[in-house]
């Protein structure tokens, strides 16, 4: 039986869409572009972010919709997710970056016009830079601890430990647990779990995942501890939380 090419595979809105660009010879900005920018935006290097988002629209852009207005507002919104991630990654609180990204999209919207939208997309990329610098500011933690609270922010979802993160940093698990302890008030499996359980209201609120599906995501062992946690560091269940029984402002 005859294997379908990568072209059958392809739905027909797809392939036109491709011989389209290509008759335009259009290309998407190079890769190495929207790496760096949002490496940029990651370490609060507004200079290089804007270096690079400058670069990136001196190339044409994409149609991502039927009319200019609706293409340039879609094309700021994708940005938006990709700045939104790159903050985390820099260290943002998730709820706090998303919040931002809501606010962001909101005001995409209000927007009326092209040209608008051209100076507010640079106005968003400093907003997004600004927080990564006034979070960079606000952790008076010495530089291990700092470390330590980065590689949870950026590894949230994975399984994380005492002696993953000190062997990671190539300390002694125990010179880490009492630094941490010490500069934090909290030790180092209870800050992770609640970041944790932070990040987790995300999904909560803005997804269809099950509570099951959440739990798995975050590498709890199973659903009712999850629960347990949820409810020790809320006051409420997971559940209760979804339905909105708490004030997310």
């Amino acid at each position: 039986m005859k294997k379908p090419s990568r072209s059958e595979n392809q739905p027909p809105y797809y392939v036109s869409s491709r011989m389209q660009y290509l008759r335009d010879n259009f290309i998407h900005p190079p890769f190495d572009y929207e790496h760096e920018m949002l490496e940029a935006i990651r370490f609060g290097d507004e200079n290089r972010a804007m270096d690079m988002l400058r670069k990136i629209n001196e190339l044409e852009a994409a149609v991502l919709a039927t009319y200019p207005l609706r293409s340039k507002k879609n094309a700021l919104i994708a940005s938006c997710t990709l700045y939104t991630r790159a903050i985390i990654k820099g260290g943002i609180d998730p709820e706090v970056a998303f919040h931002l990204s809501d606010t962001m999209i909101l005001e995409i919207e209000k927007i009326g016009d092209v040209e608008r939208l051209m100076h507010f997309e640079y106005e968003m990329l400093v907003q997004f830079v600004a927080m990564v610098r006034s979070e960079k500011a606000e952790l008076p933690y010495s530089h291990i601890v700092n470390l330590a609270i980065h590689y949870i922010r950026e590894h949230i979802f994975e399984e994380l430990s005492l002696q993953k993160i000190a062997d990671v940093l190539q300390v002694h698990p125990s010179y880490l647990s009492d630094r941490f302890k010490r500069e934090t008030s909290s030790s180092i499996t209870t800050f992770i779990n609640r970041r944790k359980i932070e990040e987790s209201k995300h999904l909560l609120t803005h997804t269809n995942q099950s509570i099951s599906e959440i739990a798995f995501t975050f590498k709890f062992c199973n659903q009712s501890y999850y629960t347990q946690l949820f409810r020790n560091f809320t006051g409420m269940t997971p559940g209760k939380f979804r339905a909105g029984g708490v004030n997310r402002s």
